[in-house]
């Protein structure tokens, strides 16, 4: 279904998708899942950017710092690291399921984001990448199966609805096998 030769880059969220839980661990607890390193290295060996895209909104409550969070996912080999610190309310464009990190990427990076590819545990990953036309790859770990248990019993209205993932994936491993096929 995909090809990988013209995916310019792929988005990845934290928490519940490369590591940790369906909570917030704040770095220097954080914990990678033991798939996350391969599957990142693929993406590399592909010659794909992979850029973190994620929500930390403990920063704006002073309960972690901005730049732990980007030495952390530096050192996972993320190419560049777009956070939203702001709390859910804020109002700001880029706290997901606003678009504004993957606009934002797109610009400094000039990518057509249709040809990008994001993947996350949650709907609102989801919608972000439904709102800018990126290939949308939900993975069932962290909050992905409680998120696509909401969706199968229409708990889901609207734009929530109209932002299915293009795949469902049991990890990042299955994500990234199937956006590389």
């Amino acid at each position: 279904m995909t090809n990988w030769k013209r995916i310019q880059a792929v988005f990845i969220d934290r928490d519940g998708t490369i590591g940790g839980s369906d909570e917030v661990v704040f770095p220097g607890e954080f914990k990678l899942f033991k798939f996350s390193t391969k599957s990142l290295e693929m993406l590399k060996n592909a010659q794909i950017p992979i850029f973190s895209f994620t929500n930390q909104p403990g920063i704006s409550r002073g309960e972690a710092q901005f730049q732990d969070f980007v030495d952390e996912l530096s050192s996972f080999g993320f190419d560049k690291i777009y956070i939203c610190p702001h709390q859910n309310g804020e109002g700001c464009l880029c706290r997901k399921p606003s678009s504004g990190m993957l606009n934002q990427a797109a610009q400094d990076y000039k990518l057509v984001l249709k040809n990008c590819a994001v993947i996350g545990d949650r709907w609102t990953d989801m919608i972000a990448a439904q709102r800018v036309g990126c290939i949308k790859v939900l993975v069932k770990t962290g909050s992905g199966e409680r998120e696509l248990a909401k969706y199968r019993n229409n708990q889901f209205y609207g734009e929530w609805l109209d932002a299915a993932p293009d795949y469902i994936a049991e990890d990042l491993m299955d994500a990234v096998n199937w956006l590389l096929m």
